[in-house]
């Protein structure tokens, strides 16, 4: 069956989209306000964009209400964020940070996660998360009136030394990682953990 985006709803569009670009990494995003308050938001509209610069975008979207949320407000106002993976242990807290909450609360302190100090941005990353990106905003392109993509540069990355094989190599223990992905609907999510390898002809 054929859709013509152009005929149909954003709403409907969006749930097109969502249930079949599929699965989806989860960029877990801490930041930093101009109140000093930090705050966490998961974003599964994110991927990794090049490596030669090490790019990653984030695609943001506006609520219709309340406006920009304080996450994507931060990074368009700072130009820094933290892209944290979220591992399967970390999924009930990570859910937690998605709540609206009243500007000026800090999404880390109601999920009670513990926070760690960035080496070359002011957002900290998260405690107990295998990877963490310290990320530069360097540019954001404005692909509707509701939604924003921010194009960032990865200036530094915070790897969990269990996982490391090879570090002068940048060899990795993947699914050590026991990330999770973004699913269809509400609420569902999927495990990195059942895997098959095709060689390369």
């Amino acid at each position: 069956m054929e859709f013509d985006f152009d005929a149909i709803t954003p709403a409907v569009g969006y749930k097109l989209l969502t249930s079949t670009i599929l699965p989806r990494p989860i960029a877990w995003v801490t930041s930093v306000g101009a109140d000093g308050v930090v705050n966490a938001a998961p974003f599964s509209f994110f991927n990794a964009m090049g490596a030669n610069p090490p790019t990653v975008a984030l695609g943001m979207v506006r609520d219709g209400v309340r406006g920009w949320k304080d996450t994507p407000r931060n990074i368009l106002d700072s130009s820094e964020f933290v892209v944290n993976l979220v591992p399967e242990n970390m999924a009930g807290a990570m859910n937690a940070t998605a709540m609206a909450l009243p500007a000026g609360e800090s999404e880390i302190d109601v999920a009670g996660l513990q926070v760690l100090a960035s080496t070359r941005i002011a957002p900290p990353r998260i405690a107990g998360v295998p990877v963490a990106f310290e990320c530069r905003a360097i540019s954001s392109v404005v692909t509707g009136p509701m939604q924003v993509v921010v194009i960032g540069r990865v200036l530094a990355a915070h790897i969990d030394d269990a996982v490391i094989l090879d570090a002068e190599r940048g060899y990795i223990d993947s699914p050590a990682l026991g990330l999770i992905a973004r699913m269809h609907g509400a609420g569902w999510y999927a495990r990195t953990s059942d895997l098959f390898q095709l060689e390369r002809p």
